[in-house]
């Protein structure tokens, strides 16, 4: 018998020490993958980072059914990939995808730029680093640049522009500034930035569809500077239209809130599980649903890593803050009170199940002695920002105007 098959099987879940236990991931299995975890809990927990293995090791992955015939738009050449899914909401990706692009040679890349494997390993993925002051200083420099960017891609919003163009802008003042767009061949991620308009949650791939009056579009922005990563995303009105819709406004500035209110109560010995506690509570405060497939992460060297952080509340995220550590919170937030997501056929895009809006917003935090330092904070100029409620000096004239009706003052 073979040796090693003798020695306990460590389970590869997220923050896990224990052995592996007999049940196996079904994916894995169907793809002949060994992949054994302990628990179906410690599994659940786990899948919104263990199912991105099956994007880098399934070779069916990007195999459409010969049957599958799209129509074609004659005028622009454009069509829809997928003509048979079935949609949550009324939007559509719009292909063919423009080639991928290219970063300069002189600009260091990361492993998965050549065959999209990040080759990380769960060992050192559970283990939360602790920076030392020239890591926490390197952080600064590509969490600088990473806002610079986002801020020229932000500008850049309106009806109008397609989010290809977007990924246009994105990688190339990535490219300006000496980094590599980190989502760009990550798990064979086929774009620089992720944009992820009205019910897309998140991952959205850049195509051919031009941004309307009245969208959202959440833009996620991360780049490679000098052997770290930097992660941050905000989400946009798209014209008037966005901005005097009560429920899209009340949507995304309760998300912005939520991201607020959790950084407020980061500190040295806050628990990485508490967060999702303040942002559920504020969430459904306003009847808003928040989603518990993704959460924040651990970000230095590695793009993705130790701790978890769960935006929903009663979470089992292990582990608390500790000057030095950087990572990220960026809660997911649906315009109704369901939680639940779909992924589409292109294996990223992840959409509310019953169509409505979402919205997003997220930080890089380098935890201090007495709090957190925001590595991606806004600036004064920065494109963007909070927006109060439609019509609200309106409101106040009707309550003014019924407050002397009824003869007070």
């Amino acid at each position: 018998m073979d040796q090693a098959a003798e020695q306990p099987r460590k389970c590869p879940g997220l923050n896990c020490e224990n052995d592996a236990s007999t049940l196996q991931c079904p994916k894995c299995k169907d793809m002949g993958v060994e992949s054994f975890f302990c628990s179906q809990e410690c599994f659940k927990r786990s899948w919104g980072e263990h199912k991105q293995l099956h994007k880098s090791t399934n070779p069916l992955r990007n195999f459409v059914p010969p049957k599958v015939v799209s129509k074609v738009d004659p005028e622009t050449g454009t069509f829809n990939p997928y003509p048979t899914f079935p949609f949550t909401g009324p939007l559509r990706p719009l292909y063919p995808l423009s080639p991928r692009r290219e970063v300069p040679k002189h600009i260091p890349h990361p492993v998965w730029a050549a065959d999209g494997n990040p080759r990380y390993s769960f060992a050192k993925r559970n283990h939360i680093d602790i920076l030392d002051e020239k890591a926490q200083n390197a952080m600064r420099k590509s969490c600088k640049l990473a806002r610079e960017v986002l801020d020229t891609v932000g500008a850049a919003v309106k009806p109008g522009v397609t989010t290809d163009q977007l990924d246009e802008i994105c990688h190339n003042a990535c490219v300006e500034r000496n980094s590599y767009p980190s989502p760009l061949n990550y798990n064979n991620f086929p774009k620089s930035i992720c944009t992820s308009v009205n019910e897309v949650i998140c991952h959205g791939i850049p195509d051919q569809r031009p941004l309307k009056d009245g969208d959202i579009v959440n833009l996620d922005v991360s780049l490679w500077f000098e052997g770290y990563h930097a992660d941050l995303n905000e989400t946009y009105y798209v014209g008037e239209k966005a901005r005097s819709n009560p429920d899209i406004v009340r949507l995304v500035e309760t998300t912005r809130q939520c991201l607020d209110l959790a950084i407020a109560q980061a500190k040295p010995g806050v628990a990485f599980k508490d967060f999702g506690n303040i942002i559920e509570k504020h969430a459904k405060s306003q009847n808003l649903g928040v989603v518990k497939t993704y959460c924040g992460h651990g970000i230095n060297i590695l793009f993705h890593c130790a701790p978890n952080v769960p935006h929903y509340a009663k979470n089992k995220a292990v582990g608390r803050l500790a000057p030095g550590m950087t990572f990220t919170i960026e809660p997911m937030i649906n315009a109704t009170p369901s939680s639940r997501d779909k992924t589409w056929p292109d294996d990223w895009t992840s959409v509310t199940v019953d169509g409505a809006p979402s919205a997003q917003f997220e930080h890089t935090l380098l935890v201090t002695e007495t709090g957190v330092e925001v590595l991606t904070a806004r600036k004064e100029d920065s494109p963007g920002g909070p927006i109060p409620m439609p019509n609200s000096d309106k409101k106040d004239e009707k309550a003014d105007d019924a407050a002397t009706t009824n003869g007070t003052t």
